[in-house]
């Protein structure tokens, strides 16, 4: 994901196999290694800087093309909460980086919704994913307990959002940060 070859590649199939691309889903995306910013090596900040934004511009950057030869479509990358509502202590390279999802979908937003592009960031709350559920079961239930529903998202959950921004049901949203977080944006309990 963090090959531009790769992803001009996965255009060129898309655009192969289906005639075109009239949907593009980014949601690619790993926490990174966890600390304070003045115990990270620059290595390691951009690491976390290429899996999670750095990635979503090489995607872009040929999907965009590809969607308007076809009249625009729906372009979405997925965020997190952690990059919007809350500071996160030892996530500050992911933060960052999920926070620049959220600049460049308003630009691109700005920029290409005249041509029929719409382009949005999802923003999952704790999801219930293999790499989540490796984890202790007292940093579970933490996680569960930050949300306002006292739960982490079933994959599913997520899907029907990612589903939705994709879909003429949004239709006229662009440019926008949608939650998708069970309520961890706005919980203090």
């Amino acid at each position: 994901m963090r090959d531009e070859a790769y992803a001009k590649a996965l255009v060129e199939l898309a655009v192969e196999r289906f005639g075109g691309l009239d949907i593009a889903f980014n949601n690619a995306g790993a926490v990174g290694v966890m600390g304070p910013v003045t115990d990270m090596a620059p290595a390691t900040w951009q690491e976390t800087m290429d899996t999670n934004l750095t990635s979503a511009y090489l995607a872009a950057r040929h999907q965009i093309p590809a969607m308007l030869q076809r009249g625009g479509g729906s372009l979405i990358f997925t965020s997190s909460f952690v990059a919007y509502t809350a500071g996160m202590p030892g996530m500050a390279a992911y933060a960052a980086a999920k926070a620049g999802l959220i600049g460049l979908t308003q630009v691109l937003a700005a920029e290409y919704g005249p041509k029929g592009l719409r382009v949005n960031a999802l923003l999952p709350g704790g999801t219930d994913t293999p790499g989540a559920t490796t984890t202790t079961p007292e940093a579970r239930a933490f996680v569960e307990g930050i949300h306002a529903l006292k739960r982490m998202a079933q994959p599913e959950e997520i899907a029907r959002s990612a589903l939705y921004l994709a879909s003429d049901a949004s239709s006229f949203t662009t440019g926008t940060a949608l939650f998708a977080d069970g309520g961890v944006s706005i919980n203090r309990t």
